[in-house]
């Protein structure tokens, strides 16, 4: 892979001695992570824990997910590591019952998330603007199981119109869904 010369030159005066570790890790093969449901049980032992989430881990080898009735029952979530970071956010800054926002919340990974980390008695509102995601993202919320969460799909100009409802709005633009 040729990298950009103008990206390759920004970047090294960014990480300047770490430039060399960041140029490894794009030829590096990507882990394959899940986030495991704690709603429900997968009698299933995983070896290597992502260190900032309880609930995440790396597989070995990537499975065909497609194929695993434990995926289609909602019982994981495949979800890039660095994403289940989100659980370090919330359990630093949440402490009691909150009124939670997804903004841009298709396909459904972090809003598993944050229904699975939220204290009890919280309420996740996930917002997806474009309609065919939308029913994606509730399709996985129901898949997930957690009756305190709300699937809408607004445009977040008309959600901007409500004050005072939501005590955290999580915002991920633009996320492409896709793990990247």
């Amino acid at each position: 892979m040729n990298l950009p010369e103008t990206f390759v030159r920004q970047t090294q005066d960014l990480l300047k001695d770490d430039y060399k570790f960041f140029e490894k890790s794009l030829f590096e093969k990507i882990p394959t992570s899940i986030r495991v449901n704690p709603f429900k049980s997968t009698n299933q032992i995983f070896r290597e824990q992502v260190a900032w989430c309880d609930s995440g881990f790396y597989l070995p080898s990537r499975p065909i997910f497609t194929l695993d009735p434990l995926f289609h029952a909602g019982c994981y979530y495949v979800q890039e590591a660095s994403s289940m970071f989100l659980e370090q956010i919330i359990n630093n800054i949440i402490d009691h019952p909150v009124v939670c926002l997804d903004l841009c919340a298709a396909p459904g990974g972090k809003s598993t998330h944050l229904s699975s980390i939220l204290p009890k008695n919280s309420l996740l509102v996930s917002n997806e603007v474009i309609r065919s995601r939308a029913h994606i993202l509730a399709e996985n919320l129901t898949k997930w199981g957690n009756p305190s969460t709300i699937v809408t799909n607004n445009n977040p100009t008309e959600i901007g119109q409500i004050n005072h409802l939501f005590d955290i709005i999580l915002a991920d633009v633009p996320c492409s869904g896709e793990g990247m």
